[in-house]
């Protein structure tokens, strides 16, 4: 089988890590590149793919021969680009979120499923670590009992490093923090534990920013299960940790390490070396590359973006009428 011939559109942070892995992967190769700034673009082409073509429109970078697009840019151009891709018959890897307002979520999960024979792919990265996808199983398989209580904790050094750019711009980074780095720890609320929210009460501050830095959330899931979440985005250091109590059992993810709480102690679950300090095997692209080659199923399709827009959107409606908002389940 030939290689799949990627374009990246959006050479910023994410275009980088991206085309690292495109480039050092056997089935793929990059063929172009795209960024209005065409210094950013180059840069990647240089460092990755000498032979790419840097292109200079987003036109241009779609009259390319390629089998497959990844999109890196600014949520509010997610749309477009997703549907001038699908347009051209190209396989899809889009950077979370997927899109700003539900509008166009609902359009591009449509899109989606309407196109035999082409991929679409959300970069949730957490679902192809293994110590994420250990725990779901753990739980999926009912040997602790019932979830009764879940509690997710995140603090992140962000707000320090968004001056200046649309993460700080509320018309593009729909929630801040909780929109953006935070979207990943309320997927996996949904991924691990396979419930639904059925209320959220919530309070958030800026903090000096334009959008949502600190945010804290009580709620409920559809079980009965209690939800806790703490979202700290101007923090020191990076820390993360999601609790699943069981009625047997606890389950509890801290720093890429998963752990099992019973009799009063914790023990490690061994799981292998994931992308906390490791490059791991499994991520987005090589997930993505997997999915492309028939080698395993689309872990993080478009359909996932709808919940978790839902409690983000609950969760900020909360904060701005400082009420219980409830009835997200049956929404």
């Amino acid at each position: 089988m030939s290689p799949f011939r990627f374009v990246i559109v959006g050479c910023g942070r994410m275009g980088q890590a991206h085309s690292a892995r495109l480039a050092s992967h056997p089935d793929a190769v990059l063929v172009g590149f795209f960024d209005p700034d065409i210094a950013a673009a180059s840069k990647l082409r240089d460092e990755f793919a000498p032979n790419a073509v840097v292109a200079g429109s987003l036109d241009d970078l779609f009259r390319l021969d390629a089998d497959a697009v990844v999109i890196g840019t600014p949520t509010t151009a997610h749309r477009e680009q997703v549907e001038a891709a699908a347009s051209r018959g190209w396989h899809v890897l889009c950077e979370k979120p997927l899109a700003e307002n539900r509008t166009s979520i609902d359009a591009l999960c449509e899109l989606a499923a309407k196109h035999d024979g082409q991929h679409f792919q959300l970069g949730y990265q957490r679902r192809f670590w293994t110590p994420y996808s250990r725990m779901k199983s753990e739980i999926e398989s009912g040997e602790h009992g019932h979830v009764q209580a879940v509690v997710s904790v995140s603090s992140e050094r962000w707000q320090q490093t968004i001056a200046g750019t649309w993460r700080d711009d509320p018309g593009i980074n729909f929630g801040g923090f909780l929109g953006d780095a935070g979207s990943h720890k309320i997927d996996m609320l949904f991924y691990v534990t396979g419930l639904s929210p059925e209320s959220v009460f919530a309070i958030s501050s800026r903090v000096g920013s334009t959008v949502e830095i600190l945010t804290s959330v009580t709620g409920t899931f559809s079980n009965g299960a209690s939800l806790t979440m703490s979202q700290t985005g101007n923090a020191n250091s990076f820390c993360e940790e999601l609790f699943v109590h069981c009625e047997r059992a606890d389950l509890i993810l801290r720093d890429g390490r998963l752990w099992l709480g019973r009799d009063n102690q914790q023990t490690p679950i061994e799981t292998p070396a994931d992308e906390y300090g490791v490059e791991s095997v499994r991520n987005p692209v090589s997930g993505f590359l997997d999915l492309l080659c028939g080698r395993a199923e689309n872990v993080a399709p478009f359909e996932c973006a709808r919940p978790v827009f839902e409690l983000t959107a609950a969760i900020l409606e909360s904060v701005s009428t400082k009420t219980l908002v409830e009835g997200l389940a049956a929404g």
